[in-house]
This record gives structure tokens, sequence and C-alpha cells, in this order.
């Protein structure tokens, strides 16, 4: 079987910057703590939990010691309890991340009803509520009926959604009844690429495997682009997930992961698959 890798996977900037920033930290500090998943890896979490990474889910958990603000980001709220206990604060949010964080509040303060276009449960998404004090959450468009008649709208979007949910969503808007509308492009540009190549990749495959944490939303973003141009797409968190049964019958293998999937998770995978596929 031939196995054909895509050129746009993996760690993006503000991923890898998150992990250097725990390592650095983790070689100065005997006591540190991740407000949440540093990223949404759990290979990655325990590989750092070794290195004596404590993972919690609030605040309140934390007497003393460094916290690290995970590359999702954090509410305001939950940054200042930080800072109330006295803790050293070291944050390793995405750049991107801050930057809708910023666009939110700036459109709240000016009067506009903000609306992110992503998943309410999600950990950036709920920092970037947390920033705007009149913000609603629509992830797809039954979310719509949520918001006011004749309203002034400011709209940002979570940075892994795909152009195209995006511009669907937009479209919906526009039908609405409203006295403004005001849109800032808040889609990531790493994960559009990683979008773009799996598509592109999936297209000329028999078998697509999408390689990533079940609980990265990019990488999950990654399946779902790919499910609707190849049905035979398997998201795998890596190799340990692998069914050889799935092979049957397919001469060709495309590979991609998340932005929040290491390289090495990518190459042990095309290692053994390439390993597999020669067996006689």
């Amino acid at each position: 079987m031939k196995v054909i890798v895509a050129e746009k996977r993996g760690f993006c900037h503000g991923v890898r910057n998150a992990i250097s920033t725990a390592e650095k930290v983790l070689a100065q500090e005997t006591q540190v703590y991740s407000l949440g998943p540093i990223i949404h890896n759990s290979d990655v979490v325990q590989r750092l939990s070794k290195a004596g990474l404590k993972t919690v889910d609030s605040a309140e958990q934390i007497r003393s010691g460094t916290v690290l603000i995970r590359s999702h980001g954090a509410r305001p709220e939950q940054i200042e309890k930080l800072r109330e206990k006295g803790l050293n604060i070291v944050d390793a949010t995405c750049v991107l991340v801050k930057r809708v964080q910023k666009i939110a509040a700036q459109l709240g303060s000016e009067g506009y009803k903000v609306v992110v276009i992503g998943n309410e449960n999600h950990p950036e998404v709920q920092a970037v509520v947390g920033c705007a004090g009149n913000v609603v959450v629509v992830a797809d468009e039954s979310g719509l009926l949520k918001l006011p008649e004749n309203a002034k709208l400011g709209i940002v979007c979570q940075t892994t959604q795909s152009p195209e949910h995006f511009g669907k969503m937009l479209a919906a808007l526009a039908e609405l009844g409203f006295n403004e509308l005001k849109v800032i492009n808040t889609l990531c540009k790493e994960a559009i690429k990683r979008q773009q190549s799996a598509v592109q990749l999936c297209q000329k495959v028999d078998i697509m495997f999408v390689l990533g944490d079940l609980a990265s939303a990019n990488t999950r973003m990654l399946a779902e682009l790919c499910r609707k141009h190849n049905s035979q797409t398997f998201h795998l968190q890596n190799w340990n997930e692998f069914d050889k049964n799935i092979l049957s019958g397919k001469s060709v293998a495309g590979v991609t992961a998340g932005a929040s999937t290491p390289e090495w998770i990518i190459d042990e995978f095309v290692r053994k698959l390439n390993a597999f596929n020669a067996q006689p």
C-alpha cells in the first residue's frame, strides 16, 4: 500500500509555543500547574505530567506555585482569582485566541451584541465569552433564533471553524432583521491550511486517517471535512486505535493530523502503517 502524508499537518505555532513554554517552566520550577489541559492531546499531556505538570480544573485546587494558562486561554475572572492567591502566572494562550478575546471585548465596549460562532463548551469560546459582557454563542443556524431582532451585531468565530461553516453562518445572519452587522474574520490561517491540505489529499486516496485527540476541535473539523469527500475517513488518536481490517481492498492511504498532534505520533503511525503493508 502507498502511504501519502498531508503537506500541512500537526503542530501549529500556538500549540508549539504552549508546549515549549511548559517545558521551560518545568525545567525551572517544582510546583507547576495547568489550568485545564495545556493542549487538547492526551498523549502530550501525559508526557508533560511525567515531567511534573499538574492539570487542574479550577484555581481553588492550587495553593502555591506557578500556573500555566493553556493555549485556549482562560476567562478573566479565572485569571483574577489566580492573582488574588498570589500565584505566579505564565500565559501560554495562543496569540490568535488572544486576538479574538480583544476583538470581542472591543465590540462589546462599542455597544455590539457579540456573536461567537462556535461550540459554547469549548474552552477557547468560554474564554472569549468571559471577555465581553453581551455575548451569545451559536453553533449552527438553529442557534440564530437566540439573537434579538433589530440588534447591533458584532460577529467573531472560533479560530478552528472552517471557512465553509463561517460563510454559511454569515449568509444565514444576513437574512435576519438587524440594524448593524460588523464581521471580523478570526479564523486561524494555519487551521485553514491544514483543512485545505487534508481535503485535497483525501480525494486522491482510498482511505484517509486523521490523527489527533477526540477532544481536539480542529482535528474533529479535519475529519468532518474529509468525510464529506471520502467516506473512508477514520479519526484515530494514535496507532493504538488502528484496526487492520479497515485496510481490506485499499491500496492508497492518506494521513493528516490536527494542530495539537505531535510529529512523533504521525511518524509512528506512518512507520507502522508502512511496516504493516510490507508484511507478506
